[in-house]
């Protein structure tokens, strides 16, 4: 056919009406096919003219790129596309004519926080160009794929250095603290034979305080109680360290996951409300039962909202929601408080890493395997100011899932609240 119609357009004075006719319907049916291939793309395609004015686009381009209709003078790509950054990005880009591959955008469309890859070509005939051509890709489920996956290749590179984290630091703190311990007895025990000695420097005697050894002695044990605090918070990162590495003993049962957090927030409830933080519980009234392990999963839920509370230094509310659809049950953990920068939001699970000034960036790796160990996933939606929320979804025993509905919709259904 591409062949076919400039010979036909040449003579088509000479065609008879029903050639012309003919030849009118294959050009529409292949213009139909062709807007049906692009039409089932799964990325979105923008083509625009010389002139930068938007001529054609597929329908999965306003899915991810939300458009105002505009005519006239006003059909420039740029005051085409809502969104402002990619709008001047996309003026910039076409005005001086550069090709650019792969520019990544944070853009918020119906409530969802999508990761969209943006890409612009010249489209060339005849060694001229004629237009331009707008390739838009998401990549937020690569993007979080790569991100659990190298979650899970640092937890398994974390995991050949636990035999040598166990006897190169953890034994040596156990002989510097019996060593600390034996250096304050020795202390207390000179304290006392100098005081025995010399009784009227005993420190209760107000009219001797600032004499003798006893300024000292003070100091000494002061500085032996410093390094006793360091030597147990080391103690506490090297046990999280190898909680975090070495393969978990899951002992699972069945169980009411609302009677569980129901339980667990009445033993928070106190030090909660005391950091003016309000806590609610919303379960869902038909929560199947699931398998978990309680103790792994009271210290998950402990570490998720101690986060929580911490992320609300003014005070706010904490909100712990329960529900199912499908195959999956869902529990989130929300929170009003200072929220997560996208720049941090991709590496918040990975070893190591936290914005606190005292932490050892263990605890939501903790809450990662922990869920992995469980077969769930978790995921977390936030915003700088709004807040930030922790979506746990755990899979129902199989029993469950043979009563269970088909067609019922499996997305997630929680979003934090102030989050949309």
């Amino acid at each position: 056919m591409k062949q076919i119609i400039p010979r036909a357009i040449a003579k088509i004075e000479r065609l008879p009406a029903e050639h012309v006719q003919n030849l009118f319907l294959s050009m529409a049916q292949d213009f139909e096919r062709l807007e049906t291939v692009l039409d089932s793309l799964a990325e979105g395609i923008f083509v625009c003219d010389t002139e930068n004015n938007l001529i054609l686009a597929n329908k999965y381009s306003d899915r991810l790129l939300p458009m105002q209709h505009c005519a006239g003078e006003n059909s420039k790509i740029w005051n085409v596309i809502k969104d402002e950054k990619i709008a001047e990005f996309l003026k910039t880009s076409l005005s001086a004519g550069d090709k650019v591959q792969d520019r990544e955008f944070d853009v918020e469309s119906k409530g969802i926080m999508r990761l969209l890859s943006i890409s612009v070509f010249p489209l060339v005939k005849n060694y001229q160009v004629c237009g331009s051509l707008i390739h838009i890709d998401d990549i937020t489920e690569k993007r979080s794929r790569e991100a659990r996956m190298r979650r899970m290749e640092s937890l398994a590179s974390l995991t050949t250095l636990a035999a040598g984290v166990a006897h190169e630091i953890k034994n040596p703190l156990g002989s510097i603290s019996i060593q600390i311990q034996l250096l304050q007895k020795a202390m207390k025990k000179n304290e006392e034979l100098y005081y025995n000695s010399h009784p009227k420097d005993k420190p209760d005697l107000d009219y001797r305080t600032d004499t003798g050894p006893n300024p000292f002695f003070l100091i000494f044990n002061k500085h032996l109680a410093v390094i006793n605090e360091e030597i147990e918070r080391l103690n506490h990162i090297v046990i999280d360290f190898l909680f975090a590495v070495r393969p978990m003993d899951l002992n699972t049962s069945e169980a009411d996951l609302n009677s569980f957090l129901e339980e667990l927030v009445s033993f928070v409830r106190y030090e909660v409300e005391n950091s003016r933080v309000s806590i609610e519980l919303l379960l869902s009234e038909d929560l199947p039962l699931i398998d978990f392990d309680q103790r792994l999963m009271k210290q998950a839920m402990l570490n998720l909202i101690q986060n929580a509370v911490a992320a609300m230094k003014d005070g706010g509310k904490l909100t712990v929601k329960t529900e199912h659809t499908g195959n999956e049950v869902f529990l989130s953990v929300c929170d009003t408080g200072s929220g997560i920068s996208q720049e941090n939001l991709s590496k918040i699970f990975e070893p190591y890493f936290t914005t606190k000034d005292q932490g050892s960036g263990l605890g939501l790796t903790l809450v990662f395997k922990i869920i992995r160990e469980h077969k769930g996933e978790i995921s977390v939606k936030s915003q700088e100011g709004k807040g930030s929320c922790f979506i746990i979804t755990l899979p129902l025993p199989q029993k469950h899932r043979k009563l269970l509905s088909e067609g019922l919709c499996s997305d997630p259904p929680l979003v934090a609240e102030g989050l949309e």
